[in-house]
């Protein structure tokens, strides 16, 4: 066949396209490194945020970076991080996500994802709302709710609660 003359490919416009819909499952892990495994560690064995500040800028990152994204150093100051923050951006989800449709840990409709700046922080964590969505709005109060049985995944912060007593 001469691929130079145009002819010679008009058999293609003759066929007609078939097309096959299918899934398949591709499992797989990967290592979160040593920052990202003592930041899980943290959320699992203790309840406890932690994040890390540069020691360059001083900028405080939750959940903990290896470097940092502003001024590209090192980072290897540690801190523990409060449970409370506020939200800063929020949106409410009402039809369930693609891939949270086969999830074990999928929420129920409604839930909300937020940008929390969690005290001492000075990046936002997102991370779900999943009841009184009705008083969310950003600048709310919220607190961190842990889960009873933890296994080193960030939903071991299952949601965050509206603080009651917020403005």
């Amino acid at each position: 066949m001469n691929q130079e003359n145009p002819q010679s490919a008009s058999w293609l416009e003759q066929v007609r396209p078939l097309t096959l819909k299918g899934q398949i499952a591709v499992p797989y892990t990967w290592w979160v490194g040593e920052t990202g495994s003592r930041f899980l560690r943290a959320l699992r064995d203790e309840q406890k945020i932690l994040g890390n500040r540069c020691d360059t800028c001083g900028t405080v990152y939750v959940p903990p970076r290896k470097n940092c994204g502003r001024c590209f150093t090192d980072i290897t100051q540690w801190v523990q991080l409060a449970t409370e923050g506020v939200v800063r951006a929020h949106t409410v989800v009402r039809r369930m996500p693609a891939a949270l449709l086969n999830a074990a840990d999928r929420p129920t409709l409604p839930f909300a994802y937020a940008l929390i700046r969690l005290d001492g922080a000075r990046v936002d964590l997102l991370h779900r709302i999943t009841r009184d969505l009705e008083k969310l709005k950003n600048g709310i109060r919220v607190r961190a709710r842990f889960s009873e049985r933890p296994t080193g995944h960030i939903l071991d912060i299952t949601d965050f609660e509206i603080i009651r007593n917020s403005p």
